[in-house]
């Protein structure tokens, strides 16, 4: 998207990512775009609008990724510091945006509890039919020309448990940042 984040009159380029990396550019000169800001989420993102959303007055970003969480980035400032020996006192409209905040997130804990156990519930009927349920997978294999490796990226709208990678060629697993797994190595049975 292209949307003016910065208020300097010029639109920036507003730029999402599959490896979760939301990015911005600034056109400062006639040459080449600079980036000015960029921002890391856990996974793919799927579009990128910039606009103003949630308080007049304070533009922001929103970006939604591949297994549908909208992630909102605001100029609002959200930090205010006082002086030494002085309390912090938040606003009325503060306190009761985080009394609201509480209120659903409550109230979608409660929802949670009774959808869980309305499946137990169903799981253990006589009646009960398994089933494997549907989910589509979105998986990328590509090549790294910098350093010859290929990037597996998998991901999918329900926690991953368990990738299992069989090959019948020795194969080195490379760790990078954004790895959150625990990798354990088999040997390779030549039978």
């Amino acid at each position: 998207d292209s949307f003016d984040i910065l208020g300097d009159g010029v639109k920036e380029l507003l730029i999402g990512r599959d490896d979760g990396v939301l990015e911005i550019y600034n056109f400062e000169s006639a040459d080449d775009p600079v980036l000015r800001y960029d921002y890391a989420l856990s996974e793919s993102i799927a579009s990128i609008q910039g606009g103003c959303v949630g308080k007049d007055g304070y533009d922001e970003i929103l970006a939604s990724t591949y297994s549908g969480w909208l992630t909102g980035l605001t100029t609002e400032p959200v930090h205010r510091e006082g002086g030494s020996g002085e309390e912090l006192k938040l606003s009325q409209e503060m306190q009761s945006k985080i009394s609201s905040l509480r209120n659903e997130l409550e109230h979608l804990q409660m929802k949670v509890l009774q959808e869980r156990e309305k499946y137990q519930q169903s799981s253990q009927s006589s009646t009960a039919v398994s089933s494997v349920p549907a989910f589509n997978v979105n998986d990328k294999f590509t090549l790294n020309k910098d350093d010859a490796s290929y990037s597996l990226i998998l991901e999918v709208q329900t926690a991953i448990d368990t990738v299992l990678v069989q090959s019948d060629v020795p194969v080195d697993l490379l760790d990078v940042d954004k790895n959150s797994a625990v990798v354990s190595f088999s040997s390779c049975d030549s039978e």
